[in-house]
């Protein structure tokens, strides 16, 4: 059975609680602070405030304390529910409560401050009920929906740590004031607590931005714009052999490629909607011709825009499109992380349009694909979650069912256990996601498949069936490993850039000892360029310890040092990045070993 995607309850309620303690903790500190919204996230939790200054590490410090006070304490969390009225009254003087308050009343919404809720928890406070609920822990009060541990005894004071504070606008705009959040990790033992921060610690040690800068891969320049990444000749090359493996793996399994404009007139994105769902993560448009065009934030139109160019039969398909298309969008520049979140991005779109009859068959081949190519690049451990129908959504609901059912059976054959996403569809199908795991255990989305019941719809796609009749086809999209430049990032970071021969921009580096045997490796250097290596050549005049020290840095995977030993012999003298010496070996024998380490994309070396 499947496992409902979800934080486990306890584990949610003590992290929610952790929120309401450390805002505790803050206002004694701080009395003029205003408490604005705090809920449990992944691993840990935060809080954000309106306060005049930022938080320093020495507030941090002393908010933890104040914290685990609180709960030796084995303080009650009561929950009781208020009028409206009152809780103008609680929160009076706190513009950032009242308006959640007004939002409640009104219907707006019902954020009291959780961001994703525990498997079978429910709001406590109906949106348009004029009565809300409220929590109170020692001293403190907060607006809040709950569910909260019924004492701090349920809390390990040894099991959380505060570990950071950044900017945060209010409720993520940036037309609304600056406030200050502070970040929490928190878990139910302090083993587990131990085990994420020494994670944390390896993460620091393969940050694929330091990396990047080391290697020399890529940068992020605030002349061009944030965001928006220049590729330096080793990390394109990188990517342009990822990007490569994968075009030839998708010519090889029934797709063609196709290429479409960066720009496009309104009229298409306002028949695709785009316009009225996604116009504020869009760039402005430009006129041109008298006609407004947008920068395209999404590869799909125009995909559609190819298939409409003719009369389809069921003869003709699937028909699988795919396409390495630069995307913008405008990603508010709080969210902005080295590659993984950026404004202008290469996204390995594809979308298939079937028939009924084939989707099933289809969504088997895509999902096998998938794991396929993200095998290839040395991953093997996925998560996988099936996204269901949301309360509002586009398509017929037996389309629906049918979609789901179908995405359901793929993950089964696959025998790939996934989650249930109850109602985490997009408003247009269902779909499947598969997350990544790295080389430290993180999670990172990559692949997905999705349904799509509106864009069929809106750019009325049809193809003419066996009986002659028309009919509307299935539409798929398909991102692999969606954003290249996140896949980037994410694969520095679990190979803390040390690629696997095949992606490695030098494969092997060449040391000459002395001078005069500057020659000899040059003659080798040509014969490993035939054999299809790459090679360089450090003919520097550092000492050979330093030159393999260097060559080390670099991740090079193999180092070939050349004296008059190796010469004579026609040999080189082997070491790996790892420090292993493999001693000296004949040049062919060299090309004999890498040659189908490097085809067969072994990580090993």
């Amino acid at each position: 059975m499947p496992k409902q995607h979800s934080m486990p309850e306890q584990l949610f309620k003590i992290r929610h609680s952790l929120a309401h303690i450390m805002a505790q903790a803050v206002t004694e500190r701080y009395p003029d602070a205003r408490p604005t919204i705090g809920p449990p996230i992944d691993n840990g939790f935060y809080y954000d405030f309106a306060v005049a200054q930022p938080f320093t590490p020495e507030d941090l410090q002393a908010f933890e304390k104040r914290m685990k006070e609180i709960i030796k304490k084995n303080v009650v969390f009561e929950r009781r529910e208020v009028s409206a009225d009152e809780a103008r009254r609680l929160f009076a003087g706190n513009p950032f409560k009242l308006e959640l308050i007004e939002g409640l009343v009104s219907g707006a919404g019902d954020d009291m401050g959780d961001e994703e809720k525990p498997a079978g928890s429910s709001s406590p406070s109906s949106p348009q009920s004029s009565v809300i609920s409220i929590y109170t822990h020692d001293a403190f009060t907060d607006l809040c929906r709950g569910p909260h541990v019924a004492s701090t005894k349920e809390i390990h004071p040894e099991a959380f740590k505060l570990t950071a504070s950044s900017g945060a606008y209010w409720r993520g705009d940036e037309r609304k004031p600056m406030l200050q959040r502070i970040y929490g990790v928190a878990f139910e033992t302090q083993e587990e607590l131990d085990a994420y921060l020494k994670m944390l610690e390896e993460a620091e040690k393969r940050d694929h931005r330091r990396l990047g800068k080391e290697l020399d891969l890529f940068h992020i320049d605030a002349v061009v714009g944030p965001g928006l990444v220049l590729w330096h000749p080793k990390g394109a090359l990188v990517k342009h052999l990822a990007e490569e493996f994968c075009k030839r793996e998708h010519l090889a399994n029934g797709y063609q490629l196709v290429s479409t404009p960066h720009v496009g007139r309104a009229e298409l994105w306002q028949t695709s909607q785009h316009l009225s769902f996604y116009k504020e993560n869009m760039y402005a448009s430009m006129e041109m011709d008298d006609t407004d065009y947008y920068v395209k934030p999404m590869n799909c139109p125009f995909h559609i825009m190819i298939y409409n160019t003719a009369i389809r039969s069921y003869r003709d398909l699937p028909i699988r499109y795919a396409e390495w298309g630069t995307v913008y969008r405008f990603e508010r520049a709080g969210v902005l992380h080295g590659l993984m979140r950026v404004r202008g991005f290469t996204q390995d779109d594809a979308h298939i349009f079937c028939s009924p009859a084939q989707m099933p068959e289809e969504i088997d081949r895509t999902l096998k694909f998938c794991l396929h190519i993200l095998r290839s690049f040395g991953f093997d451990q996925f998560n996988a979650y099936l996204a269901t129908r949301p309360e509002k959504a586009v398509g017929d609901p037996a389309q629906w069912e049918d979609a789901t059912e179908a995405l359901r059976q793929a993950l089964l054959r696959a025998n790939l256990p996934y989650e249930l996403d109850e109602g985490g569809g997009a408003f247009y199908g269902p779909k499947i996601d598969l997350k990544i795991r790295d080389a430290i255990g993180r999670e990172w989305q990559c692949s997905t498949i999705q349904f799509d019941f509106n864009l069929s719809q809106r750019f009325d796609l049809s193809f003419i069936n066996e009986k002659g009749e028309r009919e509307r086809p299935y539409m798929i999209h398909r991102a692999l490993l969606g954003s290249m430049e996140r896949f980037m990032g994410v694969l520095i970071e679990h190979y803390s850039g040390a690629f696997p021969a095949w992606l490695a921009p030098v494969q092997a580096m060449l040391i000459p000892i002395a001078d005069r045997h500057i020659e000899y490796c040059q003659q080798v250097a040509g014969r490993l360029r035939e054999a299809g290596l790459r090679v360089e050549i450090d003919d520097s005049s550092e000492r050979m310890q330093n030159k393999i020290r260097k060559a080390q840095g670099q991740k090079i995977p193999y180092m070939l040092v050349a004296g008059d030993k190796e010469r004579d012999a026609g040999a080189v003298a082997v070491r790996l990045r790892t420090g292993e010496d493999l001693k000296a070996m004949p040049v062919e024998q060299f090309i004999a070993r890498v040659q189908p380490i490097i085809a067969e994309h072994k990580t090993d070396l």
